[in-house]
């Protein structure tokens, strides 16, 4: 039987990347999948790449308002849902003295807000024994170059997880976070580097890893099915780090 017959996921980001990748194999595991992201020939694309029956919502995880709709959106068609996650991000690496102060708002808006405040409108919504996910970076724990502002962001998410854990816990819904370590996705085309240089940068960060290479998005959404199925089931409160090993070193 699919692991999430019956369940209704929602995943922010959905439209690409580890997001999109989760959306379809939640997807072809059973479940309901809403996907949200800004641009809407994108989202609309990646409803229909998932398949199964998945939706796209438009909007902004840095709008407060957009979680609201997006809440009422579920409410209406759905009633509830099992399963959310806050997985939409952005990312600039840059020095810390060349950060301004657009750059600052923008990354904790998305990054950091958006997470708190899906989770705060969403949360009412998911039935008793579901599961909030977190995608926050292995940049949080671990020193990288030019990821300090970034890190910063992403290393909120842990507390917000811990607390939640708590927080929900007459409901029973677990939350945990998703690490992920350097992954092969088209975020790898906005950090600046160019396709004649992108074979030599993942080679750099290959050899950085035990396991010797970047992850696949498959390989991520592998690791939330396992936090969002009843694997699971006595996991709460975590960060569990999928990067090849790259933590260690």
């Amino acid at each position: 039987m699919p692991s999430l017959k019956d369940k209704v996921a929602v995943i922010t980001g959905g439209n690409s990347g580890i997001g999109k990748a989760t959306a379809m194999l939640f997807a072809q595991e059973g479940a309901q999948v809403i996907i949200t992201g800004r641009r809407k020939d994108v989202v609309d694309q990646a409803a229909k790449d998932i398949g199964n029956g998945a939706i796209g919502v438009v909007g902004d995880v840095a709008s407060r308002s957009h979680h609201h709709d997006l809440a009422e959106d579920i409410r209406r068609r759905l009633g509830a849902l099992d399963i959310y996650m806050a997985n939409a991000g952005v990312i600039n690496l840059l020095p810390s003295d060349e950060v301004t102060e657009d750059e600052y708002d923008q990354h904790f808006a998305i990054n950091t807000r958006g997470v708190f405040f899906g989770v705060q409108a969403i949360s009412p919504l998911i039935r008793t024994g579901g599961t909030i996910i977190l995608t926050s970076s292995l940049a949080a724990t671990k020193i990288l170059p030019n990821h300090t502002l970034y890190a910063g962001t992403k290393a909120a998410i842990a507390a917000f997880a811990r607390n939640w854990a708590l927080e929900f816990k007459a409901r029973k819904i677990r939350v945990n976070v998703l690490s992920p370590g350097p992954v092969e996705t088209e975020i790898l085309a906005k950090l600046g580097v160019s396709e004649e240089n992108r074979p030599e940068m993942i080679d750099q960060l290959s050899k950085a890893i035990p396991a010797g290479r970047l992850g696949r998005p498959d390989e991520l959404a592998k690791a939330a099915l396992f936090l969002a199925s009843d694997a699971a089931s006595f996991v709460n409160g975590v960060e569990l780090h999928v990067d090849g090993g790259m933590a260690l070193v």
